[in-house]
């Protein structure tokens, strides 16, 4: 038998000379200096973009007859109730396929539309926002109220609806159903924004003495010193001064022991100041000083010294540097009860001052600070406080 290189070619038969793959060389680079002309990322994306072939778009379909429309109406709804039932809970379906309803004058349709979308997510108001647009914006005046109507009944917690249906009533001259809306809206107590808008609605059509009962409301749905402060500074603008002092009266009586109370004390005071009463100033100051924490009697204390400066004496401005340095003591001796060198400061001070009650409760209260360790350093600045 013969080898497989004796082998005949015409026989059918192919050597390893044959079935072999010449793969050319690599060519080598003989020149590797950077080209005179270079090409950013930014060229080849740019050239590529000048070459790009323009979009192309379905010709314009152009009806000519009833018939031809029908057709097209009957396609285009078609694909939105397929797009509808396989995307139900999409809104913005919803929304396209009514407004393209409404662009095809077929309100009848769009209204349905709407209504079925609402059945779908009712509590979603972008729907009857857009519901209520658009029977505005063709003049369906009733058909927007009843939607806005009820909106407001299902989401009475969405603000932006109270807002949308009242501002429509206003545009059309309906004073009353506006005003009628808002008190709708303060049955559900809403925030301090829903109130202060309906006292601007009434201050706009010069209605005060309603704006006056809208801020009695106001104050007792949110008892806070702010909406207080607002109704003084109201009553305050309308020249109503013996009102505008009752109101902060008020206000100190049901929140002098409330967080924010120094708010409500500056404001008073800052109030009888414009009025040139700086008696009763100098007394809500103090009213104040006594009865707030020190640690939140900081800025209080600064405004007492500033108004004593200027409306005050030599004694009224010693008594307000006073003040402001027992207030300093006072938090140094709550951060750390055990430092009695300024314990010893702060008895000074009051002794300078010659209030003997005070000086003695300073006392006492240094020396119930008794020293943790019976070590000798401890204690020979507590048994100065009993020498002295």
């Amino acid at each position: 038998m013969s080898s497989s290189k004796d082998a005949d070619p015409t026989l059918g038969y192919l050597t390893r000379k044959d079935t072999e793959v010449k793969l050319p060389r690599p060519t080598r680079v003989k020149n590797k200096t950077p080209a005179p002309i270079q090409i950013t990322a930014e060229q080849i994306l740019r050239e590529a973009r000048e070459r790009q072939e323009a979009e192309i778009r379905p010709p314009k379909q152009k009806i000519t007859d009833s018939t031809e429309l029908g057709e097209y109406r009957l396609r285009k709804r078609k694909e939105f109730e397929d797009l509808i039932r396989r995307v139900r809970w999409n809104v913005s379906v919803w929304i396209k396929y009514a407004q393209w309803e409404e662009s095809q004058k077929d309100f009848t349709r769009a209204r349905s539309v709407w209504e079925r979308a609402l059945e779908v997510d009712y509590k979603n108001h972008t729907l009857w926002l857009k519901y209520a647009e658009v029977e505005m914006k063709n003049k369906f005046i009733n058909h927007a109220r009843n939607v806005w109507d009820r909106a407001v009944t299902l989401l009475p917690r969405v603000d932006q609806l109270w807002y949308k249906y009242i501002h429509m009533e206003e545009m059309l001259g309906n004073v009353a159903g506006a005003r009628q809306v808002f008190e709708r809206w303060m049955k559900w107590m809403p925030d301090q924004q829903g109130w202060l808008s309906y006292i601007k609605f009434e201050l706009r059509y010069n209605e005060i003495e309603r704006a006056r009962g809208i801020f009695e409301r106001f104050v007792l749905c949110h008892p806070r010193v702010g909406a207080w402060i607002r109704y003084a500074k109201f009553e305050m603008k309308n020249g109503e001064v013996p009102k505008a002092r009752n109101v902060y009266e008020r206000a100190v009586e049901k929140l002098a022991d409330d967080e924010e109370a120094e708010l409500l004390f500056v404001a008073f005071a800052e109030f009888e100041e414009r009025c040139k009463e700086a008696e009763r100033a100098r007394c809500i100051y103090k009213f104040a000083l006594d009865h707030i924490p020190k640690g939140r009697a900081e800025d209080l204390y600064r405004k007492f010294v500033a108004f004593e400066k200027q409306y005050g004496d030599r004694e009224g401005i010693e008594d307000a540097i006073v003040g402001k340095r027992r207030f300093q003591y006072e938090d140094e001796v709550r951060k750390n009860p055990l430092n009695y060198d300024s314990w010893f400061d702060y008895i000074r001070l009051e002794e300078s001052v010659g209030n003997k009650e005070r000086t003695r409760e300073v006392y006492e209260r240094a020396i119930a600070n008794v020293p943790p360790a019976e070590e000798k350093r401890y204690w020979q600045r507590y048994i100065y406080l009993w020498y002295v």
